[in-house]
């Protein structure tokens, strides 16, 4: 298992946003995290990139326990998050936005054309921008530079955080099918999205959470078409 959290619990205050999150990604994976706004999907990738501290639980990644590693040291040993609103740098180029995904790394001047080539590849409209100011892309090109800015990283498991919110349907079509590539490409994959279909049709297994428990959790196949969750995350009214 290359990711294994067992009884995550998170508090913020005295209010327990997580209770007991159990959950693993196999290398290879796409893991899908789906639920309703404070579910805990945000806290549960926040906890695990090291941005929140959990109040009891273990978090193991290839086997080292991560719980008191540093952030900056957890994309050291090979995790990095896309994070919900894509957190980029609005007032620097797209380019000074790439190469801040790999500033940690030792090797990464002479690493820097392979991997911004790779990127690039990914995303042929990043290349046409990367001189542009970050900050006057659309939403989706955006959402391009943040994926494109942690692959920069080289990681080994990617988490991404609700990479559909904001964008037109022909552009989260876009951006699902280069999680789709990525993955193919030997990348694990941590995915948090409200856009439960979306989630679930591209995923390998899910997690359902409520209110910061797992209240169901399999094949996303079989989820997708399980009838509970059909009634609640995929019916009239539902995202998607």
């Amino acid at each position: 298992m290359l990711l294994e959290i067992k009884e995550l619990h998170v508090h913020y205050g005295k209010i327990e946003a997580l209770q007991g999150v159990s959950f693993g990604a196999e290398q290879g994976e796409i893991v899908s995290i789906i639920g309703a706004n404070g579910a805990g999907k945000t806290t549960t990738l926040k906890t695990i990139s090291g941005l929140l501290k959990p109040t009891a639980g273990t978090m193991h990644f290839n086997g080292t326990d991560i719980a008191t590693v540093a952030p900056f040291a957890r994309v050291d040993l090979g995790i990095s998050q896309v994070p919900e609103g894509r957190g980029i740098f609005p007032g620097m180029t797209v380019l000074e936005n790439l190469e801040m995904g790999k500033y940690h790394r030792k090797n990464a001047r002479a690493e820097l054309k392979e991997d911004l080539d790779y990127v690039y590849e990914l995303f042929p409209r990043v290349k046409e921008r990367a001189s542009q100011a970050a900050g006057t892309l659309s939403g989706g090109e955006q959402q391009m530079v943040a994926i494109g800015r942690a692959l920069m990283a080289r990681p080994q498991l990617l988490l991404l955080d609700e990479p559909s919110m904001g964008l037109a349907p022909m552009i989260v079509q876009q951006i699902f099918d280069i999680i789709q590539k990525i993955n193919a490409e030997g990348m694990t994959i941590v995915l948090v999205e409200q856009n439960a279909q979306k989630a679930l049709s591209v995923a390998n297994r899910a997690y359902v959470l409520e209110t910061g428990t797992v209240v169901m959790s399999g094949n996303a196949h079989d989820l997708l078409h399980d009838d509970a969750v059909k009634a609640a995350y995929l019916g009239t009214g539902a995202k998607h």
